[in-house]
């Protein structure tokens, strides 16, 4: 059996041709360029070339260190040409994450995109025995000394004028590729500890292809879709190698803080992304909304009770829409719903995967109740992302869907999600103490997720496991679940929930900077800084209220009681947050330990 993605360039190049198959916007210009799947093809091969005639050979590791941007999928399609193993790392990632990451995995190339990152490689490349070559995609002014380091397009000009024995050979390990070689692996980001290789063989991969064609039949080559998670994060790259094994365009989109104005300007018809970006979509719209007036507000309120009904409670359980109800939904759906979503830059969605934290049943039945198809799912590095997502009919609001075709789950001791299917990974890489913790005795995997499956077959998602703290008084928490209804406040940007083994909970806040100093201007609130702003009790009074409320459904021990608003952000900088944006509670319970104090003092 030929592996999907070894093969992939060739067969769409040979089905497509000129059509296009990725668009990108250089950094700094506005337009956006396309190319072509025999330009994509071409350049792969260029590429794939190059590191057979550089001397690398099969089963060779090769270190990404860069943002999105279309030389990392030549490379990755290159290197599986070539039976070797690309590995992505994070753009924002330290020096000794990256050093680390190509000592582990032994990489005799590292390529970077750009100058700082050029800069980073060449500080730890004395660090690192096996790395023999920097490979640069800017241009970029070399470090005194550097005689190891080359741009892109050298790589691009030696493929270009391979022998015929460089062709054969790279054709001869096309052909010799088996579903048990390794793809790639996916480094954990990891909240503790130090970041753990995932192993994902060709066979994950080729399995993945086919279970989400299975799954989500909606999709077509007719189809666009915009890479805008880091092609580092698993959900990303298996999102964006299945648009290319469906024939989609795909939008490379190099700065995740343009992701707005890109959205506008490609107008995808399906997109992958996290929950944040929908909180944010939820909370611009609600601000909107909230300042309607008159025959506009009562417009926008009829259409969203319009939408839920039409879109809760007959599509989304596959019953006839009644033709009534269907003709009020399009004359909404005209007038308030394809504006807005005009402004989103989806007007022609389809369908939104997203996936990596939880997002409110609040947010989705708003935004299903708008026509925005957002597919809940659930998956890990470990899994080759999606192991459950919405079915297109009779999924469960609260849940993260149904198992993929061909992936098995069940509840094991602590309530723990276990995973076993042709997805799950082989193991972590060098570490085999890891990887035996990691599995049961009897081959299921470990997601370290708790949940129960409803009656259904819901997969519905109750803690992190490792995040459950108990209080002093016996009660156990689950953070995430607080810190993702407030993850619904317009005034509210990052939220970490603190209590194990104190009395009660509280919670640091970072408010959403823009959003409280309009609202201060609003209130005639006077300030000198965002620190004074912060004391302000009207501010505080404000906050507390609307902490309040979210929390309503909450159990009294559960509720926040104190919290504490700082002026900074968590950052991945200063290791608060994961690559993933996941929040480092110990970090966070070490560099904020007298705020913590003084809300239990």
């Amino acid at each position: 059996m030929a592996n999907i993605l070894t093969t992939l360039m060739n067969r769409q190049a040979d089905k497509y041709g000129k059509r296009e198959a990725y668009t990108y916007k250089t950094p700094g210009t506005d337009k956006w360029e396309p190319t072509s799947w025999n330009e994509f093809r071409d350049q792969t091969q260029s590429v794939a070339f190059a590191l057979e005639i550089l001397g690398c050979k099969e089963a060779d590791h090769i270190a990404i260190f860069s943002a999105n941007r279309p030389e990392i999928l030549i490379t990755d399609f290159a290197a599986y040409a070539n039976r070797m193993v690309p590995i992505s790392i994070y753009s924002t990632s330290t020096a000794d994450q990256v050093a680390y990451i190509v000592n582990d995995a032994s990489c005799r190339l590292l390529l970077v995109g750009t100058q700082a990152q050029y800069e980073l490689a060449a500080s730890i490349a004395h660090k690192c025995p096996t790395l023999r070559l920097i490979v640069t995609m800017d241009d970029v002014k070399l470090v005194s000394g550097d005689t190891t380091t080359i741009p892109f397009s050298s790589l691009i000009g030696l493929g270009e004028k391979a022998t015929e024995s460089t062709i054969d050979e790279v054709g001869r390990r096309t052909l010799a590729s088996k579903p048990t070689d390794i793809a790639t692996i996916i480094y954990t980001s990891g909240t503790t500890g130090e970041p753990k290789g995932a192993v994902l063989p060709h066979s994950c991969f080729n399995t993945a292809m086919e279970i989400h064609r299975t799954r989500l039949t909606q999709l077509t080559d007719a189809d666009s879709s915009i890479c805008f998670l880091p092609l580092s994060h698993i959900f990303e790259k298996a999102w964006t190698y299945f648009c290319f094994f469906t024939g989609m365009r795909v939008a490379i989109n190099n700065d995740p803080h343009a992701i707005q104005q890109s959205l506008r300007e490609v107008k995808p018809t399906c997109m992958c992304s996290v929950p944040r970006f929908w909180e944010k979509v939820y909370t611009a719209v609600q601000e909107k909304l909230s300042s309607m007036k008159g025959i506009r507000k009562w417009l926008a309120s009829r259409a969203l009770a319009c939408g839920k009904k039409r879109n809760l409670h007959y599509k989304r359980l596959g019953l006839p829409v009644p033709r009534m109800l269907e003709w009020q939904y399009r004359f909404f759906d005209k007038k308030v719903f394809a504006p807005m979503r005009n402004v989103i830059g989806i007007p022609q969605g389809k369908m939104f995967p997203t996936a990596g934290a939880p997002l409110s049943a609040t947010i989705v039945e708003f935004l299903h109740s708008c026509g925005i198809d957002i597919k809940i799912g659930y998956g890990l590095s470990e899994t080759t992302a999606t192991v459950t997502c919405f079915p297109n009919t009779d999924f469960a609001i609260g849940s993260v869907g149904t198992p993929m075709p061909g992936i098995e789950v069940r509840i094991g001791d602590d309530n723990e999600i276990l995973v076993k299917g042709d997805t799950v990974m082989r193991g972590y890489y060098n570490k085999p103490d890891a990887t035996e913790e990691a599995f049961t005795a009897d081959g299921w995997f470990r997601t370290g997720d708790a949940g129960y499956i409803d009656d259904n077959g819901n997969l519905v998602l109750t803690e992190r496991i490792k995040d459950l703290f108990k209080t002093s008084n016996g009660k156990y928490i689950a953070p995430q679940a607080l810190e993702s209804r407030l993850g619904e406040d317009k005034y509210i940007e990052q939220v970490a929930v603190i209590g194990d083994k104190r009395k009660y909970v509280t919670a640091i806040i970072i408010p959403a900077f823009e959003a409280l100093k309009e609202y201060a201007r609003k209130k005639h609130i006077q300030y000198q800084n965002i620190e004074d702003l912060l004391r302000n009790m009207d501010i505080r009074k404000m906050i507390q209220e609307r902490i309040d409320k979210l929390q309503e459904s909450f159990a009294g021990f559960e509720r926040i009681k104190k919290f504490t608003l700082l002026p900074q952000a968590f950052t991945m900088e200063a290791g608060e947050l994961t690559n993933t944006l996941k929040i480092k509670r110990k970090v966070i319970d070490s560099h904020y330990a007298r705020e913590i104090e003084a809300m239990y003092a």
